[in-house]
């Protein structure tokens, strides 16, 4: 097999830089008309067929045999089970990794809240956790076992009552490592379906699965587009885009250890994307013939060719200085401050979904054992969202309780508002409760 790059190389100084720079991160996940149709034929025959539709739609898209919904129910028995038939190595892995993410996001965990005023009024915030969530997972040769972790664990730190799993079995094929880590996390049940049949399933419910109140995990095409035909219906974390890795480098690092982790992302897919930037440029040349180096040693060359070709990037900046500007003005997904000293960097990052701090923290380690959730913004959208967390699975109720004092002083404040807005119900509602100078 020949395998061979051509990364590009971006100079900030080049006049036409913005222009080549905004070509380069130019990503649309749009469905075509044909797509978008498929999925809400099928939400349509699940909400109208229910279990009958899913099992006709596992058979026809997945080459599964199953008579009934039951032949695509698995137990918590069989969770357990797989925890048995995967090697000791592998358990003490998954383990030691759902310890570590259960114990960061049990920082996150967010507590009702209220304070009295002086009259007696009472504000404050009930924080609830969802009653049901729905974790979508991909089956088959494409299975995460560390999705599960990071999209299950967080909901049930939460305190979310019931974590229901739709994971496919493309002919059959069951992941153990799958199962075995929705044991861990502590999954309630689990239905071998997948596609937008899956994620209409769980956003509307049907005799057997039962209707959640948000979808989580990443997908295909047709999973993305069901989710953003449920949105609404249910809630959903995102809908992400390739994965990415933008690593800013002072030119000390091994050129071997940012050529691989440049690959770690890329490997993910052809849409996937790795840029490096550094204000040195005989850096640049030495992870380009890193690059080269050891592309033919991967077993995912091919794929790596194609993301580094196509969306890869070196890029050239002034100073250290423009290189924190460059990465806020991409906004990664995954952020390597690959630097001698990345605390004094850190203050100035405004834009990222992950940051990896210092020479030997390298992203992988973010994707399963550090802590952090690896459910991350991408496509830029870290410039207004955050990594899934606990808070995406409690709501935030607010609470008033107003004394009969409050009332009354409220009351005349509300009273010139809503009569200035012409909602006049709304004002003596609130005048009602204006206390006379005698108190009746």
């Amino acid at each position: 097999m020949t395998v061979s790059t051509a990364i590009a190389r971006l100079n900030a100084a080049d006049q036409d830089f913005a222009r080549h720079l905004d070509h380069l991160l130019s990503w649309e996940s749009v469905s075509d008309d044909a797509v978008n149709q498929r999925v809400l034929d099928i939400i349509k025959a699940v909400r109208e067929r229910g279990d009958a539709a899913l099992v006709e739609f596992t058979q026809r898209f997945d080459g599964v045999d199953a008579k009934t919904i039951d032949d695509l129910i698995l137990d918590r028995a069989r969770l357990e089970l797989a925890l048995t038939r995967i090697t000791p190595v592998q358990r003490e892995a998954l383990e030691k990794a759902a310890d570590r993410v259960r114990l960061y996001h049990e920082r996150q965990k967010q507590d009702s809240w209220q304070y009295t005023e002086a009259d007696g009024t009472v504000l404050g915030q009930k924080v609830t956790p969802l009653d049901r969530a729905g974790l979508y997972v991909p089956g088959g040769k494409a299975s995460y076992p560390s999705s599960v972790l990071m999209n299950a664990i967080p909901a049930k730190v939460a305190g979310v009552a019931e974590v229901v799993m739709v994971v496919p079995t493309p002919r059959g094929e069951v992941n153990e490592l799958v199962l075995a880590a929705a044991c861990i996390a502590g999954v309630d049940r689990v239905f071998t379906v997948g596609g937008a049949q899956a994620v209409a399933a769980l956003a509307y419910g049907t005799e057997s699965v039962p209707q959640v109140d948000k979808i989580v995990g990443p997908g295909n095409i047709y999973v993305a587009t069901a989710k953003r035909h449920v949105f609404g219906q249910v809630g959903i974390d995102m809908i992400a885009g390739p994965s990415e890795i933008l690593v800013v480098c002072d030119g000390q690092t091994d050129p071997d250890w940012i050529a691989m982790d440049l690959f770690s992302q890329a490997e993910h897919d052809e849409d996937a994307q790795a840029i490096l930037v550094s204000p040195d440029a005989e850096f640049l040349d030495r992870v380009a013939a890193s690059i080269d180096k050891l592309l033919p040693t991967m077993e995912r060359a091919e794929i790596i060719e194609k993301s580094i070709n196509g969306r890869g990037a070196l890029i050239q900046v002034r100073d250290m200085q423009q290189a924190i500007e460059v990465a806020n003005r991409i906004a990664p997904e995954h952020l390597e401050l690959s630097v001698a000293d990345p605390q004094a960097w850190l203050p100035q990052i405004r834009h990222a979904g992950a940051i990896f701090m210092g020479r030997h923290t390298s992203e992988a380690l973010g994707d399963y054992c550090a802590g952090p959730n690896h459910v991350l913004p991408t496509s830029g959208t870290a410039r207004f969202s955050s990594p899934l967390g606990v808070y995406d699975f409690q709501k935030r109720s607010s609470i008033i309780f107003c004394s009969e004092q409050g009332a009354s002083e409220l009351g005349h404040t509300a009273s010139v508002l809503a009569r200035g807005e012409s909602l006049t119900a709304h004002a003596r509602s609130a005048e009602y409760r204006i206390l006379t100078e005698k108190g009746n």
